[in-house]
């Protein structure tokens, strides 16, 4: 007559042989080391290849445009400079955070940027929203010398912004951003030096080719200058920072429903 288990000891019985193909697994340290792997890489996959169709991940925001070849170019200062090493360009949406640089960031705001300025550290002020907030003296004084617009910054001089700017690999610049998805058009690329200029000698009070490319574009010379400087292209992309879309009637809220 067959003994009854009790319980716990019939499960232990009933499930003795799949731990016992664990316990092979668990013993060996390169198949358990493989499984880790395996384990980790499909995992990491199914969290980040969806990350790479952009368009389907991040909610589309009217006025979010790529940004124009002097924005891009001073973009490229921006970082060559390391400005991203004391200023972020992500606000949270906390109250203190909104109530000082205005409405939070939205990811549609920042698609365009590669690689992208969130930033980690706040010596200074969150830039994300500081396109229009001061005007161009300004900002070519506070980039000069800080210190004659804020008495108590500890930000460092650039001075030497005042030189020209070297836009000759602007058109390849493009052509590799458009190759990771910012839509540049063929026609955009062919008159990147051309739209450049026209955006620094331009009239402000007449409509241009680069105002219609690159709507809300700051058109005009920052520095005074007679020739293109790398002054012009910084603090026309500071200039742009948060402009693009119009939060009077965009509602992130509704977008996402």
């Amino acid at each position: 007559m067959r003994r009854l288990l009790p319980p716990p000891a019939r499960l232990a019985e009933e499930t003795r042989p799949m731990f016992k193909h664990h316990a092979k697994l668990e013993t060996n340290i390169f198949f358990l080391a493989v499984g880790i792997l395996l384990t980790i890489v499909v995992g990491g996959l199914v969290e980040v290849v969806p990350l790479f169709s952009i368009e389907s991940t991040i909610e589309k925001v009217d006025g979010v445009r790529p940004y124009s070849p002097l924005e891009q170019k001073g973009r490229d200062i921006y970082i060559r400079e390391g400005c991203y090493n004391c200023h972020s360009q992500m606000i949270r949406p906390f109250k203190d955070e909104v109530e000082r640089y205005g409405h939070y960031s939205l990811a549609a705001e920042s698609k365009y940027d590669h690689p992208f300025q969130w930033g980690s550290k706040r010596t200074g002020p969150d830039l994300a929203r500081v396109g229009g907030k001061y005007t161009d003296d300004w900002q070519v004084r506070h980039l000069i010398n800080p210190r004659d617009v804020v008495p108590g910054s500890i930000m460092p001089g650039y001075k030497h912004l005042a030189r020209p700017l070297d836009y000759s690999d602007i058109q390849a610049n493009m052509k590799a951003l458009k190759v990771v998805g910012v839509p540049y058009t063929d026609a955009q690329i062919a008159n990147a030096k051309k739209d450049l200029e026209e955006q620094v000698f331009g009239d402000p009070s007449a409509k241009t080719a680069v105002g219609a490319s690159y709507p809300k574009a700051k058109i005009g010379s920052a520095s005074g200058n007679a020739k293109v400087t790398e002054m012009d292209a910084l603090v026309a992309y500071l200039q742009v920072l948060g402009t693009m879309v119009d939060f009077s009637t965009v509602k992130p809220e509704a977008i996402r429903r």
